[in-house]
């Protein structure tokens, strides 16, 4: 068994994957996009997602019917607070400390699990099957719940909207949609289809609980044009990490969910390259853009001041975003420190080779950021 075997084993039978949510037509556009060659030890798996889809699909009409009306006619409070960066940055750390607020209104795990039909069977569904879910996120042990703020990139994949995250279920083949990651190249007919199809998961949101919306996805990051296009006055906390600790904790990450989710044993073939470039891709995008964002709605906020001072790095937050009422939300935050103080990320092993790979291929971020080549 190799090391990777060992860290993420084969979930359960029972355990659900990040697929058991999709409709029919995400699930076909996964096979299509792999010719359907699946291995033959993963096709008892398949055939129940395929199930599941039909389900999810009759859901979602039924869905529709009942809500679509409803939906449409949802306005937005005020624009969204996007908490965009690189995969492993602290971005999830930051979702779920200002989805504290309850002012604030999120995408959870079962919303953009059962993105088809959760305000149809969530309140019948959710509290029976959270055995369903691992009690702890394979990457780095954060504690899973239906409930949990989750990235809405997940919502659009199980929607069949073409995401990257679609490489997950088949991670020896080369990359998928990877031009969904800025949405730049996109043709107009292409780019209104993702328009529609997020704009009408947000509303749903929406119309499921008021509020602002807070919303977390490393793929916002290259899409600062985009999301400015539909949410002119929206808000933006970029977070940054030491980026030695974002590789090598970013390859965990894929290596827990290609493991887990997908539908080849992965050989985790040129996976060091796709996060580097990855990297390099987003960064690049994020500054050649982020002129675009109004003065004073974007920031950076360094996850080491986070974790080392969380209660005054949210209330710098507040500040400078100006959105007020930092007091009323001041003890839960100090309650979440007392519960998570036990908490402590993973350890990794670097090599002095691969310490100047990662410092000469994303120099310019080390130099932006002020981080030292060294990682302490």
């Amino acid at each position: 068994m190799s090391r990777a075997e060992e860290e993420f084993p084969q979930p359960p039978w029972y355990q659900a994957a990040m697929w058991t949510g999709a409709d029919l037509r995400a699930l076909l556009r996964l096979f299509n996009a792999n010719g359907w060659r699946v291995p033959l030890a993963s096709w008892p798996g398949c055939c129940i997602d395929l199930a599941f889809g039909m389900a999810n699909s009759t859901l979602g009409a039924l869905q529709s019917i009942i809500y679509r009306s409803r939906i449409e006619r949802v306005e937005f409070e005020r624009d969204p607070l996007f908490i965009i960066g690189h995969w492993r940055t602290g971005t999830t750390l930051l979702h779920e400390l200002l989805t504290l607020d309850p002012r604030h209104t999120y995408p959870t795990t079962y919303q953009c699990f059962m993105p088809c039909h959760f305000l149809l069977t969530e309140r019948l569904l959710k509290p029976w099957t959270g055995f369903a879910l691992p009690s702890n996120r394979p990457p780095d042990q954060m504690r899973t719940a239906w409930d949990s703020p989750q990235e809405d990139e997940f919502a659009l994949c199980n929607l069949g909207v073409p995401s990257p995250y679609a490489t997950i279920a088949f991670p020896n083949n080369p990359p998928v949609f990877m031009e969904y990651l800025s949405l730049e190249s996109l043709s107009p007919q292409e780019r209104t289809q993702w328009h529609l199809a997020w704009m009408r998961f947000l509303k749903s949101l929406q119309y499921h609980k008021p509020g602002r919306l807070v919303l977390k996805s490393p793929t916002h990051t290259c899409r600062l044009p985009a999301l400015l296009e539909l949410f002119p006055n929206a808000c933006f906390v970029n977070m940054v990490r030491h980026p030695m600790t974002v590789y090598l904790s970013t390859v965990r990450l894929w290596k827990s969910l290609f493991s887990t989710h997908g539908y080849q044993t992965p050989l985790y073939l040129g996976l060091n390259e796709f996060v580097l470039t990855t990297f390099d891709q987003m960064h690049r995008r994020l500054e050649t853009t982020r002129e675009l964002v109004p003065p004073g709605r974007l920031i950076d906020v360094y996850y080491e001041n986070l974790v080392d001072d969380m209660v005054g790095t949210m209330q710098s937050i507040y500040e400078q975003l100006e959105l007020d009422g930092f007091s009323g939300v001041e003890r839960l935050i100090q309650e979440y420190v007392v519960e998570h103080r036990g908490y402590k990320p993973n350890q990794h092993h670097v090599t002095s080779e691969l310490e100047a790979e990662v410092y000469e291929r994303w120099r310019t971020y080390y130099e932006k950021y002020g981080y030292s080549r060294f990682a302490t």
